[in-house]
């Protein structure tokens, strides 16, 4: 048995990784009609559905789109190309439009080559197609390993604070208190390590702790109210849902667009998910709206309030033995 949970735990965090395949990344492409339909085209073939091209009116309105998290890219075919990339929304993505950058590259120098030989001319233009990063991390965590690593011990601090108070917390309030107080100074203080001392992640200091806080109370709230609703078992719904489930599917490591359908999408109903996405626009993309995510932390934590509120007033109904009075204790014996 023990070896089956060995290897659930191997394929819980390895199967996301096997089985990637980008699907619908939304890429944003600015140009006139003549210079879009062939690129789009080869993209388009190349790509076998990766890609989700929307097309934007100008270079101005793609920049506020990525900023937004609503593309993670973009190509520009005006008179001057340029692709624009976000390395902040993940190295995955920014891979894959440098990758782009390298093909566009490639295209605009034959399409010069092309326009010289036609006129004659011996000598091709260099063509250079700028890549500009739009959103790019902060300098002392370039790559994003940072932002992406604090993603599992985010995970271990909702369920060692949800476990902890669970076990060393009794009482309705009291437990409620305890998680309040610990997703408060726990989201202080991660902020602290991960921003003021490793510098890992950029944006407003307090908007990042809200952020490590919310997530915190979501996980751990839920954790106490399972095990209020159903003793101990209860806290196993934060290994099994948080950890084995949650935690591959965040979208931490890769975009949900990379997962296997529906299990990107799922993942950001998630703590772990929502927790993430809401951290990364907290750091990097303040324009973004972060309603979705501030909305499912919110009710995975009210859940888990709500279920500690029942769970207190159903044991309040039960009178353990050792509070029955003596007097009664006896005639039920004499009888």
């Amino acid at each position: 048995m023990l070896s089956a949970v060995v290897c659930l735990v191997v394929l819980a965090f390895s199967w996301p990784t096997a089985t990637l395949n980008p699907k619908d990344v939304p890429i944003a492409i600015s140009g006139p009609s003549e210079a879009l339909a062939p690129v789009e085209q080869a993209i388009n073939e190349q790509a076998d559905g990766m890609f989700e091209l929307v097309e934007v009116t100008d270079r101005d309105e793609a920049v506020q789109q990525i900023k937004t998290r609503q593309v993670y890219g973009a190509i520009i075919l005006d008179q001057e190309p340029e692709v624009l990339t976000a390395s902040a929304a993940g190295s995955a993505t920014s891979a894959i439009m440098t990758q782009l950058h390298t093909q566009l590259q490639t295209m605009a120098q034959q399409q010069a080559a092309a326009a010289a030989q036609a006129a004659g001319a011996t000598d091709v233009p260099e063509i250079t197609v700028p890549l500009t990063d739009i959103v790019p991390l902060v300098e002392t965590d370039t790559r994003g390993v940072g932002l992406a690593s604090a993603a599992l011990p985010l995970v271990f601090g909702g369920m060692i604070g949800g476990i902890g108070i669970a076990f060393a917390v009794t009482g309705a309030w009291r437990r409620v208190v305890s998680l309040v107080v610990y997703a408060v100074v726990g989201g202080i203080a991660i902020a602290g390590i991960m921003q003021g001392w490793f510098g890992f992640i950029g944006g407003n200091f307090w908007a990042n702790a809200g952020a490590f806080g919310l997530t915190l109370l979501a996980m751990g709230a839920t954790i106490v109210g399972f095990a209020a609703l159903f003793g101990r078992p209860g806290i196993a719904v934060g290994p099994v849902l948080f950890m084995l489930i949650g935690n591959p599917i965040s979208g931490a490591q890769f975009p949900k667009e990379f997962l296997a359908s529906p299990w990107g999408a799922i993942g950001q109903w998630l703590p772990p998910g929502a927790g993430n996405s809401l951290l990364r626009d907290t750091s990097y993309f303040p324009d973004a709206n972060m309603a979705f995510p501030i909305l499912v932390l919110t009710g995975w934590a009210a859940l888990g309030l709500i279920l500690i509120v029942i769970g207190h007033f159903r044991d309040q109904g039960r009178a353990p033995v050792d509070e029955i009075p003596a007097s009664a204790a006896t005639v039920t014996a004499t009888a």
